[in-house]
Parts: structure tokens; sequence; C-alpha cells
């Protein structure tokens, strides 16, 4: 990845996060904090790795995305936006009656949806459903599921990774979030998933670990993951919930908070202030 490549990448991964305040804010709810974490491997995704098509958000041969930890839709909306799916300025009808962009992905109505989800621990098992009809169907695309690392407490994660394992299913690639934090407080103390790597190792998956806020990392491990063959691939990504701003990085409340206004014009000066920085103003 170039050096001018790798500019785009921050930028857009900055304008995604903007989108998160700006879309959480004018809802008054919403999941800003798994959003932000995520808010690079949602650039990397939508910017680098996915076949995707904007303008046929229905082709048959596109690689398929699964948001399996739902709640991060304002992320996921974020990065559709900014990626042409549809106008920027509807991130502002995040949650409201009437609105294509819900709280949790809807596959009916949000152009560039592929799954409807939200409750925990069920996406991936869809996304391994899909990858098995493309092996069916002897389609060449790929599938991507994106959870997180509280979900992932749950059982029907471990049943799915099971099954891809068994099915061989090499087309698809399931990303881990390991923010370390979910609503009720720090992972480990919650209900740990640690070794989060052993364990998926153990299921039969190829496993790489990377810092989740590192491009070329994720460049690294994408690349790895297409290369595998006779096993799905898992990425596991070690991220800071809330990053890019720095009164909610590391925070457990802003799991499902969304910033009053005050914090909304320091969240989007931070932001702004970053893309200039990125920008060379």
């Amino acid at each position: 990845m170039t050096a001018d490549q790798k500019n785009q990448l921050l930028r857009a991964a900055c304008r995604v996060r903007m989108g998160v305040i700006e879309a959480t804010h004018a809802a008054k709810s919403g999941h800003p904090g798994g959003s932000l974490s995520a808010a690079d491997l949602f650039t990397y995704l939508y910017f680098r790795e996915l076949n995707v098509d904007p303008n046929n958000p229905r082709w048959p041969d596109r690689d398929r995305f699964v948001l399996s930890k739902g709640h991060t839709a304002p992320g996921l909306y974020a990065a559709l936006a900014l990626r042409g799916f549809f106008p920027e300025e509807e991130l502002k009808t995040l949650r409201q009656i009437g609105s294509r962009l819900q709280g949790h992905p809807n596959m009916d109505t949000t152009p560039g949806v592929d799954m409807s989800t939200g409750s925990l621990g069920q996406g991936i098992s869809a996304a391994a459903g899909m990858a098995l009809m493309a092996k069916y169907q002897k389609k060449s695309l790929r599938v991507y599921a994106l959870l997180g690392d509280g979900e992932i407490q749950e059982g029907q994660p471990w049943e799915a990774f099971m099954f891809a394992h068994h099915y061989k299913l090499d087309n698809l690639c399931a990303v881990i979030d390991n923010n370390h934090l979910q609503i009720d407080g720090r992972v480990d103390q919650v209900m740990s998933p640690y070794p989060i790597p052993e364990k998926l190792r153990a299921f039969g998956w190829e496993t790489v670990e990377i810092d989740g806020h590192d491009f070329d990392q994720m460049e690294a491990a994408f690349d790895q993951a297409r290369r595998t063959k006779g096993a799905p691939c898992a990425i596991v990504a070690s991220t800071v919930k809330g990053k890019g701003v720095s009164f909610m990085e590391d925070q457990a409340s802003w799991h499902g908070k969304a910033p009053n206004d005050q914090e909304y014009e320091t969240a989007m000066a931070e932001l702004r202030a970053r893309l200039a920085q990125l920008e060379g103003r």
C-alpha cells in the first residue's frame, strides 16, 4: 500500500467517524462506541477489500458483508454513505420513523445491507450460510462478517465457527472487533472469551491477530484470508472503543449513548482537526 493510498483510507475513516457522530447526535440514541472502534475496519472493507457496486447494490456476484454486531449500524451506514450507496445527508435520519436507516441494519430497506441483524450471535450464522451457498453455486464471491468480542460470549457463533470449518468455507472471513469493552464493562470481567485466537484455531480456523487501526496490518491479514484454502479465516482485531474521539475512548459508558450538543461539538471539532491534518490544511 502506498503512502497516498494509506492517507486516503485515513481520511475516509475520519469521515466515517464524523458520520457516526452526526447520526447518533441527530437520533439522540444509538451506539457510537463500537461504531468508532470498527470505523477503520469498515473503511478498509468498503474502500479496498469488498467487491461491491454502489450503483447496483443487489448485483448477484458481489461480495457479501454481514454486520453480526448489528447495533453498530451507525458505523456501517457512515461507510456505505461515503462509498456512495446513499447520500451522506441521510445519516441524520438515523432511527427516525420512515427512515431507511434504523437502529439495526435492514436488508429490505437499506442499500448495501446484505443481512438484517440485531440479535447478537446470529449474523455469523447467516454469513456461513451465504458462503456455503456460494460454494454450491460455484461463485467466486467472498463473504465477510464483523463480530464483537462481547458477542462471542454467546454460543451460536461457536456453532457457526464449527459449521464453517466442517464445510471448509475458505470463502468466509470473520473479523472480531476486540475492543475489550461491552455494555456492562470489560469483556474479560463480564464473561471472558479469551484467548480468542487460540479458541478459533482449535475450531479449525486460520487465524490472524492485528491492530485494528493499522491499515498495513489489515492489508496483510485480508491478503492471507484470500490465500487460505480449505478453511475459513478469522481476523482478531485489537481496537479501542470510541477510537478517534478523546473523551469516548476506552469508556464502556459510550457503548449505547448518544452525544449531547456540547459533546457533539467537541467530538466534531476533534475529527475536523484530524481531517484537516490529514489533508495538509
